[in-house]
C-alpha cells in the first residue's frame, strides 16, 4: 500500500547490521556476527508461513481504480489456475485498500463496499476457497488506511475486525501503519496478532510497518513476515534501493518468519524483462514473499514465464528456510549465495551496473565441500552441467544468472561448462570501427570438443573475425580466443545495438550444447569542446530510484517532466540534473575530457528528510565523493578529476539508511572537455 510520504520510509539498521551501509554503498557486506542470532526472537508456533508466503496483491497495478472489485478478483483466482501459477506454489488472493466503504455500521462493523463487492466478502473468499486458493485482506493499525480517501483502519477494533475477517473465510491479513496515533508499534501489532489467535482461524499475518521500528528485531513471535522497507515502485533505482536494505537481515529469517522487501513488479511494464528476471531471482534467493503485484488479465508471455519458473520458485521455497547471503560486491558485481536443504547452495551472480560484467565465484567459496567436480544447474536456462569447482559467467546489465551447485557424483553425465566472454569496449563511432576478443572458456572438469564461435551484429554493420572461430578441443581451464572488427557505417543514430554471441561444443560423450551471450553496443557521439552542461548533453544511461531523472528541474514525483527549479538551500539553480537516489546518469567522454564540476545537495521540494551522498565514477573508478549530505545543508562544490576516461557515472545514494525524500540535485553541472 502506497503510504502518504510517497517515498519509502527511511529505517535505521543497527548493531551488527551496519553492514547494511556498505551494500548500500556497492561494497562487500561482512557476514553478520554470531551474537546477532542471540538477538532473534523465537518465531509463532502455529505451522503457517514455513516457506514465504506466495500470491497476489491488487495495489501495483490497479491501485483503488473501479476496476478493483469482485470480478477482477475471481478473475485472478482463474488464472491461477489455469496459467498454472497454483501449481508453481502461489496461493493468496489478496485484496489491498479500498474494499471498504469509509463508515462502519451503527455496530461498529466494517462495511465491504457494495459496488466493488456487491455479494460481500464471505462469497469471494468462498470462490478463491473453491479453486483451491486462500484470501487476504487489508487494513491498517491506525485510525484510518493509507488512502486519502481514508478508510476504516483497526486501531481499538482489532478484536472485532479480526473476528469479522475469520468469519469471512480470510487466511491473510496485510497490517498497514498510516493513521497510527502514535501508539507504539509493538503494541499495536501485538495487539491484533492476539485479536487473530483469539478467532481461532489459521490467518497468516503480514506487517507492513514498512520498516520503521527494526520488527526483524522483534516481530518473530507478532507475525509471519515483516515489510523492511518503504513501498516498492516500477523502477530499477526503486528495486536496486530495496534489495540493498534487506540482503543485510539475512539472519533475521527463517521458517514461520520472514523479511519482506516488497510486492513483485515483474510485468508491470517499468523494467525490461532481464531487470525483472533479476528481481525475481534476487527476491528468490533473499527468500522473500513472492506476491505478484501486476495485472495479470493484461500479462504477457514473458511475464508468465518469469513468474512461473519453478526452479527459481524452489529457491525461495525451500524448507531450510535459508535467506541467502552477500558474500561480494565489489563494482557493483555482486554474489549471493544460499544453502539449501539437500545440501547444495544457490548462487545469484548479479551485475547492477550498466554494461555486461565477468562475476565469479567458486563452490568453495559458497561454502560446498571438496569435491572432484560439481553439478552446476542453470535456472533460466533448465539445464545442468560439470564444473571443476568454478561458478563465473558474463552477466548482461542488470542482469542475473541464477545457478544451483551441487556436490553431486554423478557430475560426469553433464556437459562441462563453459562461459562466454568479450573483451574491448562497448561503445563506438557511427563510421569507425571496433577491436573486440571474444572468449568460450571450458569451466568443467571434462574437456569441450568441436568448439565454434560466431558474433553477429545488425544487418548494416560489419562484423568480421580475424583470427580462428573453432577448436576441436578445449581442455578444463582453456580458453577460444577470437578476436573481431566490428565496423558501424556512417550516419547510424546513436543508441543501444544487439549483439549476438553464440557458441557451440560437445561434450565427451557427444551431448551438443548452443550457447549464447546477448551483448550490446552503443553508438555514440564525442563530447563537444569546451564547457557544456551535463543538463543538457545525451547521456548513455540514466536510472533513477523514483521517477525518472529531470534535466535542468528537480525530480518531483513519478511523472516525467513534473519537476521544478533546482533549488538547494533556498538557492535557484537554471541548469543541471535532478535525480532521487538510487541514481546513476552515464556520459560518454571518449577520452577527450578533464573534470565535471557541480554543486551538489538535496533539493529543497521535499523538506527534512532526505539524505544522500554523491559520487563520481570515472571508467570504474570513483574519482570524487561527498559526505552525506541533508536537507539542512547549503548545495556544496564537487569536482572530479575525469581525464582519459571513457566513460563518467554519476552516482546518488541513499546515504545508507534507506530512500526517504532523497531528491538530489546535480546544479550547475559542467563538463570540460
Amino acid at each position: 500500500m502506497r503510504h502518504p510520504r510517497t517515498r519509502t520510509t527511511r529505517r535505521r539498521v543497527v548493531g551488527a547490521l551496519t553492514a547494511g551501509l556498505l551494500c548500500a554503498a556497492g561494497l562487500a557486506a561482512p557476514a553478520v556476527a554470531a551474537p546477532v542470532q542471540d538477538t532473534i526472537r523465537p518465531a509463532l508456533d502455529d505451522g503457517l508461513a514455513l516457506t514465504p508466503p506466495m500470491g497476489f496483491n491488487n495495489w501495483n497495478s490497479t491501485h483503488c481504480r473501479a476496476e478493483f472489485n469482485d470480478e477482477m478478483v475471481r478473475g485472478i483466482a482463474d488464472i491461477f489456475v489455469e496459467k498454472g501459477l497454483k501449481d508453481a506454489g502461489y496461493q493468496y488472493v489478496n485484496l489491498d485498500d479500498c474494499w471498504a466503504l469509509p463508515e462502519r455500521d451503527a455496530n461498529g462493523k466494517l462495511v465491504p463496499d457494495p459496488v466493488r463487492f456487491p455479494n460481500g466478502i464471505k462469497d469471494v473468499a468462498d470462490y478463491v476457497h473453491s479453486k483451491g486458493l486462500k484470501l487476504g485482506i487489508y487494513t491498517s493499525a491506525g485510525t484510518k488506511t493509507c488512502n486519502s480517501a481514508g478508510f476504516p483502519g483497526a486501531l481499538g477494533h482489532e478484536y472485532s475486525d479480526a473476528q469479522q475477517f475469520a468469519d469471512w473465510g480470510v487466511d491473510y491479513l496485510k497490517y498497514d501503519n498510516c493513521n497510527n496515533q502514535g501508539v507504539d508499534a509493538k503494541l499495536r501489532y501485538t495487539t491484533m496478532r492476539d485479536a487473530l489467535k483469539a478467532t481461532g482461524r489459521p490467518i497468516v499475518y503480514s506487517i507492513c510497518e514498512w520498516g520503521q521500528n527494526n520488527p526483524w528485531e522483534w516481530a518473530a513471535d507478532v507475525g509471519h513476515l515483516w515489510r523492511t522497507t518503504g513501498d516498492i515502485s516500477d523502477t530499477w533505482g526503486s528495486m536496486l534501493s530495496i534489495l540493498k536494505e534487506n540482503l543485510p537481515l539475512a539472519p533475521y529469517a527463517g521458517p514461520g518468519h520472514w523479511n519482506d522487501p516488497d510486492m513483485l513488479e515483474v510485468g508491470n511494464g517499468g523494467m525490461t524483462d532481464t531487470e525483472y528476471r533479476s528481481h525475481f531471482s534476487m527476491w528468490s534467493i533473499m527468500s522473500a514473499p513472492l506476491l505478484i503485484g501486476s495485472d495479470l488479465r493484461t500479462a504477457s508471455d514473458a511475464t508468465f514465464e518469469i513468474l512461473g519458473n519453478k526452479e527459481v520458485i524452489a529457491v525461495d521455497q525451500d524448507p531450510l528456510g535459508k535467506q541467502g547471503t552477500v558474500l561480494s560486491s565489489e563494482g557493483g558485481r555482486w554474489v549471493v549465495a544460499k544453502e539449501m536443504r539437500d545440501g547444495s547452495r544457490a548462487v545469484a551472480l548479479f551485475n547492477e551496473t550498466g554494461s555486461p560484467q565477468r562475476i565469479a565465484t567458486s563452490a568453495e567459496a559458497v561454502g560446498l565441500p571438496d569435491a572432484d567436480a560439481y553439478t552446476l544447474r542453470d535456472l533460466w536456462q533448465h539445464r545442468s552441467y560439470n564444473t571443476a569447482g568454478t561458478i563465473s559467467a558474463t552477466v548482461p546489465a542488470h542482469g542475473t544468472v541464477l545457478v544451483r551447485v551441487s556436490a553431486d557424483p554423478t557430475w560426469a553425465k553433464h556437459p562441462p561448462a563453459v562461459e562466454l566472454g568479450l573483451a574491448g569496449s562497448p561503445l563506438i563511432e557511427a563510421g569507425r570501427t571496433a577491436k573486440l576478443a571474444t572468449t568460450v572458456t571450458d569451466l568443467g572438469r571434462t574437456p569441450a570438443k568441436q568448439v565454434s564461435v560466431a558474433l553477429s551484429g545488425p544487418e548494416a554493420w560489419t562484423v568480421k573475425a580475424t583470427s580462428p572461430t573453432s577448436s576441436g578441443v578445449v581442455p578444463t581451464g582453456r580458453s577460444l580466443r577470437t578476436t573481431w572488427s566490428v565496423t558501424v557505417p556512417p550516419g547510424t543514430p546513436t543508441g543501444s545495438y544487439d549483439l549476438t554471441l553464440k557458441a557451440s561444443y560437445r561434450s565427451p560423450t557427444g551431448i551438443r550444447v548452443d550457447s549464447m551471450l546477448p551483448l550490446t553496443m552503443s553508438v555514440v557521439v564525442p563530447p563537444p569542446s569546451g564547457m557544456s552542461e551535463l543538463g543538457d548533453l545525451p547521456w548513455l544511461s540514466a536510472a533513477n530510484g523514483y521517477g525518472p531523472v529531470e534535466r535542468n528541474t528537480s525530480n518531483g514525483e513519478s511523472a516525467a517532466g513534473d519537476g521544478h527549479p533546482l533549488t538547494i538551500g533556498g538557492v535557484v539553480y537554471g541548469k543541471g540534473l535532478g535525480v532521487h537516489a538510487e541514481s546513476a546518469v552515464e556520459y560518454y567522454t571518449g577520452s577527450a575530457c578533464e573534470t565535471v564540476t557541480a554543486d551538489v545537495g538535496v533539493d529543497d521540494e521535499k523538506g527534512a528528510n532526505g539524505t544522500v551522498a554523491f559520487e563520481v565514477w570515472a571508467d570504474g573508478s570513483k574519482v570524487a565523493s561527498t559526505d552525506v549530505l541533508t536537507n539542512a545543508l547549503p548545495a556544496q562544490p564537487l569536482t572530479a578529476d575525469v581525464t582519459g576516461a571513457q566513460v563518467v557515472r554519476l552516482v546518488v545514494t541513499d546515504g545508507g539508511d534507506g530512500i526517504d525524500s532523497d531528491h538530489a540535485d546535480w546544479a550547475e553541472a559542467l563538463l570540460s572537455c
